[in-house]
Formats: structure tokens, C-alpha cells, sequence
């Protein structure tokens, strides 16, 4: 146990390192984009006024409210104070309403979107990858290509197919949305069936592409394994073929675990542009409508909570892979 405490206090270190250089870009980046923010929100809140003496004041007014004419340092301690107290700021676009309600809103849509579509594209991945370098032949010949070619195809590409086959052309599902507009959030059997609908097209978007990469990672592992020395020896020996095949696939598991921890890291990327292109309400529809806006607060808030959920899950993986990594096992024992 030892050993793997200091593999976990390693891990741990890392963990918060890269958390403060991610915490540092989160607040610099936003603030590096081009425009006046303040000046839209004033736009828009003094239509029709005639005085510029008045649309002066206001101007002054928000840029008070939101600290950006503080020096950066100022603002930088500002916001590190907030965050420690779970208070992400107000946002701009969406001004009174606070970053955190924004946030707790949109938060569990991709929660229950992302992780169930990577969780099961990396299941299903893995079976069909093994299944090839087992049974070989035509199951082989047609996965294979068909891998390669879902591992390279974009993921915004993915979604723009789904919608147009099943939501234009077919008329089976809704195209956006995370439940019909004539709904009122509620516990009824009728709008839990609009949400599953709205669901099924963004979820499958990220399935599918998640798929390709992992069979064809299986598929390389297994067959390495299959043709492992030990394999030979075990067979020389006699022991069943079916308990060879379980050490094998559990080895060529392991790589794979690490390919999970890697797929998760997706939500930043291909899982996101599914939320926005079917405008699923998740923190992907969230971080555009931030940007467009240029909200400072939601943007920093959105990718701090992102880039926390990817490193705790990166980071729980990484101690799941010291627990049944045989080879990390001995290392702690040394």
C-alpha cells in the first residue's frame, strides 16, 4: 500500500498542477477577446434613450458592477476569491441571473448526455474490436474498414447526417432541443417521452463516432496478446482455450481504460458541437451563446467546470489503472 500511495500522491500532484494552469488560462483567454461586452449590454439596455449623459452613466454603472475596468491582477484576485466561494459572477448576456444558476441548469443535461454516450460507444467498441481479433475472417474484413473510417469522420459531420436522415428526411425524431417547446418541465409520462425523443439524436451522434476508435484499438491489443508468447506456452500446456482468451482480453484491456480516460476528454471537443448543433441545453449550447455573447463570467465558468469534470475523471482513471495494472502493482511493491 505504500507503493500506491505514492503513486496516488503523484497522481494528485499532477492533478492540481494542471489545475492551475487551466484555472489561469480560464481567466486570461476570455478577457483576450476582441470588444466591449459592457458596451453591448449598455446597447441593449438604453434603447431609445436620447440622453448620452445618461447612457454615460449606465456605461459607467455596469463597468463598476463587473470590475472590468480594474486592472487584470485585480480582477484575477477578485475572481479567484469568488470561485472559492462557489461564486462564478453574473452574467453578461443573460444579466441579472447569476453564472452558478446558469451553469446548474445546463451542467446535469451533459452529464446525462455525455458520460452514458461515452460509456457505452467505449463498451460496444471494445466487444466488436475483440470480436474481430478472435473470430477473424469477414467479421474482421467489414469492421475494420468500417472502424477506420467512423474513427476519422468529424463529429460535427456525424450529427449533420443524423439530423437530416432521421430528423428531416424521416421525420422520426425532434431536430433540437432538450424536450418539445410546448413543455413545462414536470414528472408527467408525457414530457419524460419528449425528453427521451429530444435525446436520442445527440446521444447516438456521440455513440457512433466513439465507436470506430476504441474497436480498432481493442482489435490491435487483442491481437498482440493473442500472439504473446504466453498464449503459445498456456496452449502447449493444455489449458482451455476459453480461459486463455479471458487473461487475454484482460490484458489487452488495460490500454483501453486509458482510451476511456481519453474519450472523456472528448466532452471539450466532438460531444460538445452534438449540444450545439441540435441546440441540446448541456454546457455546449451554454459556452456558444457565452461566446457569441462575449460573457466573460459564463465563458471562464463554463470552461473551469468542463476542465474540472475532465480532470477528476482523468484523474479516477489513472488510480483505477494503478489498482488492476499488474505491472503498476509490482512497481508499488518494489
Amino acid at each position: 500500500m505504500k507503493g500506491y500511495r505514492q503513486y496516488f500522491l503523484k497522481k494528485l500532484g499532477w492533478l492540481m498542477v494542471t489545475f492551475v494552469f487551466a484555472f489561469m488560462l480560464n481567466f486570461i483567454l476570455p478577457r483576450l477577446m476582441p470588444g466591449d461586452p459592457v458596451a453591448v449590454i449598455t446597447q441593449k439596455v438604453t434603447q431609445g434613450m436620447t440622453s448620452q449623459a445618461g447612457v454615460t452613466k449606465i456605461y459607467e454603472e455596469y463597468s463598476e458592477l463587473f470590475g472590468t475596468k480594474k486592472p487584470l491582477l485585480d480582477q484575477f484576485v477578485l475572481y479567484i476569491t469568488n470561485v472559492a466561494q462557489g461564486n462564478f459572477g453574473i452574467s453578461f448576456s443573460q444579466y441579472p441571473r447569476p453564472v452558478a444558476d446558469i451553469i446548474g441548469d445546463a451542467i446535469w443535461w451533459t452529464i446525462w448526455l455525455q458520460f452514458p454516450a461515452i460509456l457505452i460507444g467505449w463498451l460496444i467498441g471494445n466487444i466488436l474490436g475483440a470480436l474481430a481479433a478472435y473470430l477473424k475472417g469477414g467479421f474482421d474484413k467489414v469492421l475494420m474498414p468500417s472502424s477506420i473510417f467512423l474513427s476519422n469522420f468529424p463529429a460535427f459531420g456525424m450529427a449533420v447526417i443524423l439530423l437530416v436522415v432521421f430528423g428531416i428526411t424521416l421525420k422520426w425524431l425532434p431536430l433540437s432541443g432538450g424536450y418539445g417547446f410546448d413543455q413545462i418541465p414536470n414528472m408527467s409520462w408525457e414530457f419524460v417521452w419528449s425528453v427521451f425523443l429530444h435525446y436520442q439524436l445527440p446521444f447516438w451522434s456521440i455513440v457512433i463516432i466513439s465507436i470506430g476508435g476504441q474497436a480498432i484499438g481493442m482489435r490491435s491489443m487483442a491481437i498482440y496478446e493473442l500472439n504473446a508468447d504466453y498464449v503459445k506456452y498456456s496452449r502447449f500446456l493444455g489449458i482451455k482455450d476459453q480461459k486463455i482468451i479471458a487473461y487475454v482480453f484482460r490484458n489487452a484491456m488495460l490500454p483501453q481504460v486509458t482510451g476511456l480516460a481519453l474519450s472523456i476528454a472528448t466532452m471539450v471537443g466532438g460531444a460538445l458541437v452534438a449540444e450545439i448543433i441540435f441546440s441540446y441545453p448541456g454546457l455546449g449550447n451554454t459556452m456558444i451563446k457565452a461566446i457569441t455573447g462575449q460573457d466573460y463570467p459564463l465563458i471562464s465558468g463554463v470552461t473551469l467546470i468542463v476542465t474540472l469534470m475532465v480532470l477528476v475523471a482523468n484523474f479516477l482513471i489513472e488510480l483505477i489503472y494503478g489498482l488492476i495494472d499488474p505491472r503498476i502493482k509490482a512497481t508499488q511493491a518494489d
